[in-house]
């Protein structure tokens, strides 16, 4: 029987669909979802604890049989039998249901389709998920989380080219395989799943960043190879794997996909359906961070009867006999090596990189995500939104006399030049689809106005040296106070004034102080106009970047709280601008 629910990667073999064992244990499947529960007519348990666990698909098989293993040897908590349900959910879908049921979106994801319901028990492909959802919803804080299983990032090729590259078997750092490939008039069409919608995508981007980061020309080699990467992005992983060639002549091969970042099990699950062309697993060169697959208890479980019954259900997936189960659906361990009927590919390592950490936060078992946090990945997800998404923002930027205060960790440059630097770097790695505005604020900047227009919205496709050319000009007014509340509700004004359909819509502002301006209206006419100015049907995002140490962080939050979906963040250390900046674009909250 093949069957499983939801928007999903491949069909699975699923074995032990029936009755199994006569009146021993019984498995069934209704609409997708698999259940496993104890029937025994000399069982000494008694009554039913449910628990519902949704698993990324690849591994679902191998939950449903430890499950349905439990049940057969007559699963129970003190005495009461456990009925589990376990249903093969996308993770990017069920993260969306996640954030709805918070309050929240995922940047980059939508809105959940209302069909998913949360469970008790979650295992997405990667702990990246959790911490992304830990950065938006502050009430999102699971009670266990502990891997289950490994699965390490690879450059997936066509056999042929790797072989003709030299390259099966070998080990390479991803940022120099795309860096040879840019430089190659015979490239092969390298590609990526869209990493705002997958873990393998948002890992492989989370190595090429750090690998740009460290040498020169860091920004333009990231918004190169990320451009590079773009072009032949998928939403979804079947999606990409399916623009891999159906054959090995020359021409199909220049015409297909030649590369892709995704884990070790799509190369195995790939090349068990006997395409004409199988694939190559190209193992990575330096860190990188595997789908680590983490049992996650969801904090809404609250009875203590279910959380045992959760932990009786990772007992299993924890027993050495998993690993074997793992095996046979080409899934390693979560130290790294393999069971028995693991079909490695040509190269593999007998152990990947072991998880020996956890994610943080709450009682935690290991995960991969030992080492990353929440911003990080949020500005790997920022970088890449606005490298290769259409956008328009209005960029509005402090000018009063405090930004000429010298900031010691930037050898005493002014918090100006500090910004400056910055919005440079933020607008090189703009796409053209991007259009930006750019406005200066204190007070008395334009008449009484606490503004002042360097530029309008401006394509930048046509016109980014005329954006650029005003960066330098926002230099601090000597004796200018914070027009704040004026300035925020003009520029929301502006942007709801030039919207754009299809398009972020957006109100970028970075401010060092509180406000300070004798002449303007007060925080409650600020917040009532905010409240009167917004259209559902013209949504814009309000983005407030605190600089230093002086800003009021519980003034940002009340004025960003008055428009839906905005954020707060802060750069205490005003170096870190650029850092805040891609957080704020790849998340949605902010400080909480």
């Amino acid at each position: 029987m093949e069957r499983v629910s939801g928007r999903h990667r491949r069909n699975f073999n699923l074995k032990g669909a029936s009755v199994v064992g006569g009146a021993m244990a019984i498995v069934v499947v209704v609409s997708g979802t698999w259940f496993a529960y104890s029937q025994l007519a000399d069982s000494k348990c008694t009554g039913s604890i449910p628990l519902t666990v949704a698993a990324a698909p690849e591994i679902s098989p191998a939950v449903i049989s430890a499950a349905d293993a439990w049940s057969k040897d007559g699963g129970n908590v003190g005495g009461t039998c456990v009925s589990v349900a376990v249903t093969p959910v996308n993770p990017a879908d069920m993260a969306s249901a996640i954030a709805r049921e918070h309050g929240v979106l995922l940047a980059g994801l939508g809105q959940a389709d209302g069909t998913i319901q949360v469970p008790d028990v979650w295992i997405p492909d990667s702990s990246t998920w959790q911490l992304r959802l830990r950065n938006e919803a502050s009430g999102f804080q699971p009670t266990k989380v502990t891997s289950v299983a490994q699965s390490p990032l690879v450059v997936a090729m066509p056999q042929p080219i790797a072989q003709s590259q030299k390259l099966e078997g070998k080990k390479v750092a991803l940022a120099s395989l795309l860096k040879a490939q840019l430089g190659s008039a015979e490239a092969a069409k390298f590609g990526i799943v869209n990493p705002a919608k997958d873990a393998s995508g948002l890992t492989a981007l989370m190595a090429i960043q750090q690998a740009a980061s460290a040498g020169k020309g860091s920004v333009q080699a990231l918004v190169s190879a990320l451009t590079y990467l773009s072009k032949s992005r998928s939403e979804l992983r079947e999606e990409l794997l399916a623009q891999f060639p159906k054959a090995a002549d020359a021409a199909t091969l220049s015409e297909s996909l030649g590369a892709a970042p995704l884990s070790e099990e799509d190369v195995i699950s790939y090349n068990a359906k006997r395409p004409p062309v199988e694939l190559s697993a190209v193992y990575l060169d330096g860190s990188s961070v595997p789908l680590d697959y983490p049992f996650t208890v969801l904090p809404q479980v609250v009875d203590g009867q279910k959380i045992s019954a959760a932990q009786g259900l990772l007992k299993q997936l924890t027993a050495s006999s998993f690993k074997n189960e793992l095996a046979g659906h080409g899934l390693r361990a979560p130290d790294g090596t393999y069971g028995a009927g693991f079909v490695a590919p040509i190269g593999a390592p007998s152990a990947s990189p072991a998880i020996t950490a956890a994610a943080g936060g709450g009682e935690t078992g290991g995960t991969a995500a030992a080492g990353v946090d929440a911003t990080a990945v949020s500005k790997v997800v920022g970088t890449w939104n606005a490298t290769t998404q259409p956008g328009r923002v209005l960029a509005v930027f402090d000018v009063s006399g405090s930004m000429g205060d010298p900031v010691p960790t930037a050898g005493n440059q002014s918090k100006a030049q500090v910004t400056q630097k910055a919005a440079v770097t933020g607008l090189s790695l703009f796409s053209d689809e991007w259009a930006v505005g750019v406005w200066a604020f204190s007070t008395n900047m334009n008449g009484t106005k606490a503004w002042k227009q360097m530029i309008k919205v401006t394509p930048l496709a046509s016109g980014r040296a005329a954006v650029a050319d005003t960066i330098p000009k926002l230099n601090p007014k000597p004796d200018g106070n914070t027009g704040l509340y004026n300035t925020v509700r003009d520029a929301y004004n502006a942007a709801k004034a030039s919207w754009q359909p299809g398009k972020a819509n957006s109100v970028l502002l970075f401010t060092d102080g509180q406000n300070d301006n004798d002449d303007g209206i007060s925080q409650q006419t600020l917040l009532e106009d905010l409240k009167k100015a917004q259209d559902p049907k013209k949504p814009i995002r309000l983005v407030l970047i605190g600089i230093g140490t002086e800003v009021d962080k519980g003034e940002l939050k009340t004025i960003s709280g008055a428009v839906k979906g905005s954020g707060v963040f802060i750069a205490e250390d005003p170096t870190k601008i650029t850092d805040i900046f891609l957080q704020a674009i790849g998340s949605r909250t902010g400080v909480q």
